[in-house]
């Protein structure tokens, strides 16, 4: 377990997390000190508590906007595999279907050939 020390709105906090997560921990000390920032430069003094708690619902707001946007995407996503998946069968038909015809035209034009040949001898 390490120990890192941050400072959001003024105030230094030692913070414990798990090893390796020290730079993690820092960078989003920054993004709630800028929340907070932000906050406090658009409303002025309004307390400690305010601000944390207005600051907590921007982030939750935010979270709320990426779920959405992320369960949106997955359903396109499937959507399109679902696509992908019918086109690859009607490309398997079609395939299928010129392979067919070509086999046939193929064997008319073995019969014309036969017939040619026997035709000059």
């Amino acid at each position: 377990m390490s120990q890192v020390t941050v400072t959001i709105a003024g105030k230094v906090y030692r913070m414990a997390c798990g090893d390796g997560e020290e730079r993690h921990l820092e960078n989003l000390a920054k993004i709630v000190d800028a929340k907070i920032t932000e906050i406090h430069s658009s409303f002025g003094e309004i307390g400690d508590q305010r601000i944390i708690v207005m600051a907590s619902l921007m982030f939750a707001d935010e979270l709320a906007d990426a779920r959405r946007r992320i369960a949106e995407l997955e359903v396109d996503l499937v959507n399109q595999q679902h696509l992908s998946a019918g086109a690859h069968v009607q490309g398997d038909s079609v395939s299928r279907e010129v392979g067919e015809a070509l086999s046939g035209i193929a064997t008319r034009i073995e019969a014309v050939t036969h017939r040619m040949n026997g035709a000059r001898i």
